[in-house]
C-alpha cells in the first residue's frame, strides 16, 4: 500500500491510500498520541452510505456531527455551528477532529479545526477524487464569503490522510467524473507521463478500474506532495497547482456556487487557459488539442450559459491569488510543464471566454 509522506512547517505526515486503507485507522491514530476524544465530521450524504461501517472503525463514531457539504453552506456560519456543537460534545484541546468527506468537508473542517481552541488535532479520511488527489493535502483550509472562493481560511496541516479507494466506488457518476478535471491538471503542470496515461486508459478510468485507479491516485498524490512540500504557503512553485482554478473559481462565484460542481469548473478553467496559453503563444496546437480532447473525452460540463465577461471581471480581480488587483495566471507551455504569475492583457482574456462557447461546440463539451 503506498505510503506518501508530506513535509510542512508543523512537521511531517503520511497520507495511506490504496485498497482497505481505511483499515489501519486504529494502528495509525495510535501513533499521534492518545486524544482525550475523538469527534467526526462529515456530511449526511457520506453518512448514509459509509457511517454503518465507520462506527465500527472509528471511536466516537456513533455521534458524527454532521453538516451540509454542498458549496453553498461553506460559509463562516457552518463553522461556528460545528464549534458550537464541539464545545458542547466536550471537545478540549486534545481532541481530534476526523473529517470525513469531499472537498466541502475536508474545507470546513479543517478551518474548524484550525481555529478551535487555537487548534486541535486533524485527521482527513476523503471520500471523493478531488478530496484524495488535492484538497486533502496540502494544508489548505478556509470557507467561501460571496465575493470569492475560499477568501476565509489558515493554512493547516492534518497529521495524518487515509485515501482508500473504496469510497469512490459508493460516489455518483457526475461527481466522480468532476474529480478527473484535478487528476488531468496534474499531467498538465508535471507529469506528461501521467497525461499520456490518461489519454491510453481513459475509458477504464471513467468506469473506476480498480488498477487504473490505482495508477492515478497515488501519482496525483506524489505530485501534490512534492510541491507542497518545496512551497507549503504558496509562495512560488505551489502556485502551479492553481492551473485551471483561476476561471474555475470565478464561475463558481458567479453562479453562487449551485451550477458547476468544483471539478466542472476546474474543467473549464482549463480549457480557458489552454486557450489562453495558445493566445499567448506559449502553448504549442498540437499539446492544445491533446488537452482539449482529454477534458472533451471525460464527459459533457455543465454549459456556461450567460454568464458574462463582464460580471467576472471583478471577481477575477479579487481572486486571492491577484495582486494590486492584477490577475496572474497559470499556463501550460507544454504538457508536463507551466509556468505560473503570468498578467494576461485583459482585452485577450475578455476575447479568449467569449470563444469559449464556439469551442465547446466542436469539442463537445456540453450538450
Amino acid at each position: 500500500m503506498p505510503t506518501i509522506r508530506v513535509s510542512s512547517s508543523s512537521g511531517p505526515y503520511s497520507v495511506h491510500c490504496g485498497p482497505a486503507a481505511l483499515r489501519r485507522f486504529a494502528p495509525l491514530i495510535g501513533r499521534l498520541g492518545e486524544p482525550t476524544g475523538t469527534f467526526v465530521l462529515s456530511s449526511p450524504t457520506v453518512w448514509r452510505h459509509w457511517g454503518r461501517a465507520l462506527a465500527k472503525i472509528i471511536p466516537g463514531a456513533n455521534r458524527p456531527i454532521l453538516f451540509d457539504d454542498s458549496e453553498s453552506a461553506k460559509r463562516l456560519a457552518t463553522v461556528e455551528g460545528i464549534a458550537r456543537d464541539l464545545v458542547r460534545a466536550g471537545a478540549d484541546r486534545r481532541a481530534t477532529i476526523v473529517a470525513v468527506g469531499g472537498g466541502v468537508v475536508g474545507d470546513v473542517a479543517g478551518f474548524t479545526a484550525a481555529v478551535y481552541l487555537r487548534g486541535v488535532c486533524l485527521i482527513h479520511i476523503p471520500t471523493t477524487v478531488v478530496a484524495q488527489v488535492d484538497s486533502a493535502i496540502g494544508g489548505k483550509t478556509g470557507v467561501d464569503l460571496p465575493e470569492g472562493k475560499n477568501l476565509v481560511g489558515a493554512f493547516y496541516p492534518p497529521r495524518l490522510v487515509i485515501a482508500d479507494p473504496a469510497f469512490l466506488h459508493t460516489l455518483p457518476h457526475r461527481q466522480f467524473r468532476s474529480g478527473l478535471y484535478e487528476v488531468i491538471k496534474y499531467g498538465v503542470i508535471a507529469d506528461r507521463g501521467l497525461f499520456d496515461y490518461l489519454e491510453r486508459h481513459r475509458d477504464a478510468i471513467v468506469r473506476r478500474d480498480p488498477a487504473a485507479l490505482a495508477r492515478i491516485i497515488p501519482r496525483s498524490i506524489e505530485i501534490k506532495a512534492r510541491v507542497v512540500g518545496a512551497d507549503e504557503r504558496e509562495s512560488g512553485l505551489r502556485q502551479i497547482l492553481n492551473f485551471g482554478h483561476t476561471l474555475g473559481h470565478a464561475l463558481e462565484t458567479a453562479t453562487h456556487y449551485r451550477h458547476f460542481l468544483h471539478g466542472e469548473a476546474i474543467g473549464w478553467g482549463t480549457i480557458f487557459a489552454t486557450l489562453l496559453a495558445v493566445a499567448q503563444r506559449k502553448l504549442g496546437d498540437r499539446d492544445a488539442l491533446r488537452i482539449l480532447g482529454l477534458v472533451s473525452g471525460m464527459g459533457r460540463l455543465p454549459a456556461i450559459g450567460k454568464i458574462g465577461v463582464t460580471a467576472l471581471e471583478p471577481i477575477l480581480r479579487s481572486d486571492k491569488k491577484a495582486r494590486g488587483g492584477r490577475i496572474h495566471w497559470v499556463l501550460p507551455r507544454r504538457i508536463g510543464k507551466t509556468e505560473w504569475g503570468l498578467e494576461v492583457p485583459w482585452p485577450v482574456v475578455a476575447r479568449t471566454f467569449e470563444l469559449l462557447p464556439i469551442i465547446a461546440r466542436r469539442f463537445t463539451f456540453t450538450d
